[in-house]
């Protein structure tokens, strides 16, 4: 089973592809998309990373906290919409 996490402080730039990419290195990653404007189509500077059950914490470990293209990254589980 896969576990969300979500990724903010994006740097607006971001695509999805690029955020699959980052998150593989601490494990696998099952799907990555970065939320858009939907007026606009430009990212919202966060995203959410589905990766598999044995790689969320390692992946919150390596990346909340860190500098990701000039900004810094928040990492953590995400939570259900209310």
């Amino acid at each position: 089973m896969a576990r969300k996490l979500f990724v903010g402080g994006l740097p607006y730039r971001t695509t999805g592809d690029e955020l699959r990419d980052a998150f593989a290195a601490a494990g696998e990653v099952v799907s990555a998309s970065v939320v858009t404007d939907r007026e606009t189509g430009r990212s919202r500077g966060f995203g959410f990373v589905e990766m598999a059950d044995d790689a969320t914490e390692g992946a919150i470990a390596m990346f909340n906290g860190k500098d990701f293209g000039g900004r810094m990254l928040t990492v953590s589980e995400a939570r259900p919409k209310a």
